[in-house]
């Protein structure tokens, strides 16, 4: 089968749940700027949990787009990600009710952790459909920023009982990793998509 419903639905699962995040975000009390200040922190948690739903948006596309078929494993493996992923505006949420505990960044870390090691199930799920010689096959090679980011998930979350803040700084550098181009993917769908 193709990728074509595979990706659609996926793209509907993080439509939605962008949207119920957004939806999470309390409107300040007051009319003035000092009403916001006090919301701050979380419309930051916010961003950076739209960036973090964006990053695996943005590489599921480029990953689908150089992925000639899938199966059944490959379908699991997807519904696991979304799932993760479908968590996040849970985590916010607790992060907003909470505060910046141990417990609620300990949560968000999980969850992004849990999100990346399924990303990473299903990439080798594709592989494994498509061949060891898959273009995906060799575009991600070791995958050294898919293993990094999950170290550092790690670590954040064991860190964020020690000191919060610094494991949002760790959630954060991942982000910025993940920020920087990756054409490894992406200079195969160009190459794809160029008229023979």
């Amino acid at each position: 089968m193709n990728t074509a419903r595979l990706e659609a639905f996926t793209d509907g699962v993080v439509a939605i749940i962008i949207t119920i995040m957004v939806l999470e975000i309390r409107v300040p009390q007051g009319a003035d700027l000092a009403a916001l200040r006090a919301d701050v922190p979380l419309l930051l948690a916010y961003v950076l949990s739209y960036v973090n739903v964006g990053i695996f948006w943005n590489n599921h596309h480029h990953m689908l787009h150089v992925t000639e078929k899938v199966n059944g494993r490959v379908l699991w493996a997807n519904l696991a990600l979304l799932f993760w992923l479908s968590l996040v505006p849970f985590v916010i949420r607790w992060i907003d009710e909470a505060g910046f505990l141990p417990a609620p960044v300990a949560a968000y870390g999980v969850v992004l952790a849990c999100a990346a090691v399924s990303y990473t199930v299903l990439q080798a799920q594709i592989i494994a459909a498509n061949g060891r010689d898959s273009r995906l096959a060799v575009a991600t090679g070791k995958d050294f920023k898919g293993k990094l980011s999950v170290v550092l998930y790690v670590a954040a979350v064991v860190l964020a009982f020690l000191r919060p803040w610094l494991a949002i700084v760790l959630y954060v550098t991942v982000a910025l990793i993940w920020l920087v181009p990756d054409t490894r993917i992406e200079s195969l769908v160009k190459t794809r998509s160029a008229p023979e």
